[in-house]
């Protein structure tokens, strides 16, 4: 089996922008609220399909069911998709919100996963920030406390972020996405969000949007405390980038990042890869195709793909996702 794009699958929200276009490439209509690109995806509220090649208009879900071995390799064939690949703009702040891990996940919708994600910083305005994780000592109540007189802010932690960080956040980590940010996603396959606070904002209805405070209190972990870029993705963004660094290493994904302009050779190791290339653009070879992928595009390169070259036209910023740890 040959390696497999599929069609972005376009979110507008309110907080979104134009920069999945005007960065990404992403063939936008004209609104100005295009919030997230679902790039690879196996839940109800969005389906990724084939783009082109001997599959093209299949589902992932089809896919699995007709190629898990092909895909998943050594590893059991799961009845979906383990991750949820993403790309976010932040035109404006998104709400505060909160994930559950996977044994709360359970307590709310029947055979659903938690959600611990990853974020990578491909481009930030002057003065962008994030926030993730509460100071430290906050506890449940003076959150509520926070919550309820309107002094939330001063129980969160502020960073501000530039092209290059990488935040790690665990499930029941409180966090939000700031104004002027682009960046990468990768997450578990779970949409469950848990809204803390909204800024005041009210929805198309002119209505407050829904909160779901004590849900998101029960999942938030008060020991967490701050949560900021690693310290290699800042040094990344500073120029000091490595060619081959690994950002992120947990138990639901591991993501390589590769920043050259030389070829590379690269395994599966009789597992899913899932690139996503964050800057410039390459020739993706296996054994039966040689393809171009630029700047905004997705691959997911299946465990039957034993090897795989990369040849960069000019220097190129690639992450090179697994499920799992690293192997």
């Amino acid at each position: 089996m040959e390696p497999v794009t599929f069609e972005p699958i376009l979110k507008r929200i309110r907080w979104g922008g134009q920069k999945l276009g005007t960065i990404l490439g992403k063939d936008l209509g004209q609104e100005t609220d295009y919030a997230e690109s679902w790039e690879i995806a196996d839940h109800a509220a969005g389906q990724s399909r084939v783009s082109e090649g001997p599959y093209r208009g299949r589902s992932l879900s089809q896919l699995i069911q007709q190629h898990g071995p092909a895909i998943f390799g050594r590893a059991p064939v799961p009845e979906c998709f383990p991750l949820l690949i993403k790309f976010l703009d932040a035109n404006d702040w998104l709400s505060l919100q909160v994930h559950p891990n996977d044994t709360q996940a359970v307590r709310y919708q029947p055979n659903a996963h938690g959600k611990t994600e990853a974020w990578v910083i491909i481009d930030a305005e002057p003065d962008s920030q994030i926030c993730a994780g509460l100071k430290s000592g906050v506890t449940r109540e003076d959150l509520q406390e926070a919550l309820q007189n309107g002094t939330v802010e001063q129980c969160l932690h502020w960073s501000p972020v530039q092209a290059g960080d990488c935040i790690f956040v665990p499930a029941g980590t409180v966090h939000a996405i700031g104004p002027g940010v682009l960046l990468a996603e990768v997450q578990q396959q779970s949409d469950l969000t848990f809204r803390l606070h909204d800024w005041g904002r009210t929805g198309s209805d002119g209505k407050p949007r829904e909160l779901h405070l004590e849900e998101a209190l029960d999942c938030t972990d008060f020991l967490r405390g701050p949560v900021g870029p690693s310290a290699t993705a800042t040094a990344a963004a500073a120029g000091d980038m490595p060619a081959r660094e690994t950002v992120i290493s947990c138990d639901h994904f591991h993501i390589v990042r590769h920043r050259t302009d030389q070829p590379l050779d690269l395994f599966t190791n009789g597992l899913f890869r899932i690139l996503m290339v964050l800057e410039g653009e390459l020739e993706l070879q296996t054994a039966g195709t040689r393809k171009t992928h630029s700047r905004g595009e997705t691959i997911l390169i299946p465990a039957s793909c034993e090897s795989f070259g990369i040849f960069p036209s000019s220097v190129i910023t690639l992450l090179e996702i697994a499920s799992g740890p690293s192997d």
